[in-house]
């Protein structure tokens, strides 16, 4: 219904994500599109949401699953479907394409997804059900127009049903974050790490990781988006961390680099330095604050460190040390859009992750924590994990 209005009673058909091959006859396993999730809840892939903005009316259209599929994999009936989702109607196939033509007489315009701006820069093969949802209603209707402004406008905010669940998320991260901690020289290799996080989060009944986790000693977490997790721990050094657990369909997002060993001074004062910048960014969080100003002063705050670690400080040392954003949204999406706003307002979730990383040194060192913006400055979601150890 917000959505809706924000269409001025447009007619808006999203499309949920097909499975994707992992190898020979075995699927990836399987992920919802988080625009489709976010309207409705199905979790189950190939179904298409249609809401007609003008009459609020609803539908699902269920996709075609045979007998032989259904015994192997299971599928949603019509009536959980309802249950789920709170739609009015659940369709077939055949049925869902009548009536996208009969709502073509009434609306020339749709809306639905486009692929992300940013799909550009990736380097994986993107989900086809995007491309193949506007290729269908391409041909139904004479303009297919792009809801993700609004979509994104939406899940910036979060509803407290949303943020409860954020929470819980961050809560049992952290409390997996500290059990590890706790025990860290017992561990010798990257795995091993990664292996506790996986137990403490099934057996507190989560979804599992909200993305692939990140376990890098040494020279590994100078690759910020390090995954493989497979390399000896060599003492002394330090260990980046970034693992955020999923509960009830949203993300958890935290990172902590932790000493293994007795580490030396200048460890410790790369450390020092991105943890003190990591304090002074979060305090400058409020309502009202420009995103301009807040990048800019995070630029002077990431340079100041830089300075106080003898390491050049000019723009391009400055994105060398520090080449990723200080911020990005939370929710559904591990990397949520904030739905470009020019200031932050109440109710958004971020994260704030300063980090140095010197290769020629083998250091690397993150500290991130997830925020929420309230009515009067900021809440920090994952304060009860200390930032050292």
């Amino acid at each position: 219904q917000n959505l809706g209005q924000k269409l001025q009673g447009g007619l808006v058909v999203l499309g949920a994500y097909s499975k994707i091959q992992r190898m020979s006859d075995m699927a990836v396993k399987f992920e919802q599109e988080p625009n489709f999730w976010y309207l409705c809840g199905i979790e189950y892939p190939d179904w298409l949401l249609i809401y007609d903005g003008s009459t609020n009316a609803s539908w699902l259209v269920a996709p075609l699953v045979d007998s032989v599929h259904d015994l192997f994999d299971g599928s949603l009936d019509a009536e959980r479907a309802k249950s789920i989702s709170g739609v009015d109607h659940v369709v077939n196939g055949d049925e869902g394409t009548k009536l996208l033509r009969q709502l073509s007489r009434k609306h020339s315009v749709v809306y639905a997804i486009d692929q992300s701006p940013h799909a550009k820069y990736y380097n994986f093969v993107l989900n086809p059900s995007i491309a193949s949802t506007r290729q269908k209603l391409e041909r139904i209707f004479t303009h297919v127009r792009d809801a993700n402004k609004e979509l994104n406008m939406l899940r910036a905010i979060k509803h407290p049903e949303e943020i409860v669940a954020i929470k819980r998320a961050i809560d049992i991260t952290c409390t997996a974050f500290m059990r590890v901690q706790q025990t860290i020289n017992d561990f010798r290799y990257e795995y091993e790490i990664a292996a506790e996080f996986d137990y403490d989060f099934r057996r507190k009944g989560t979804m599992g990781h909200a993305y692939d986790p990140i376990i890098a000693s040494g020279i590994n977490a100078c690759t910020l988006h390090y995954t493989a997790n497979t390399a000896r721990m060599k003492k002394p050094s330090l260990i980046l961390m970034d693992v955020g657990a999923r509960v009830d369909g949203y993300a958890a997002d935290i990172t902590r680099t932790y000493a293994y060993g007795n580490i030396t001074k200048r460890q410790m004062a790369v450390h020092t330095a991105v943890e003190r910048a990591h304090e002074q960014i979060v305090a400058l969080l409020a309502p009202g604050l420009s995103v301009t100003a807040y990048q800019s002063q995070v630029d002077i705050i990431m340079k100041h460190a830089l300075d106080e670690l003898g390491l050049n400080s000019d723009e391009a040392s400055l994105r060398r040390y520090f080449p990723h954003a200080i911020s990005h949204g939370l929710g559904v999406d591990v990397h949520d859009s904030l739905g470009g706003p020019r200031q932050f307002a109440p109710g958004m979730v971020l994260t704030v992750e300063p980090g140095i990383y010197i290769p020629e040194e083998a250091i690397g060192v993150r500290i991130e924590d997830d925020i929420l913006i309230t009515e009067k400055g900021y809440e920090n979601l994952s304060k009860k994990l200390p930032t050292t150890w």
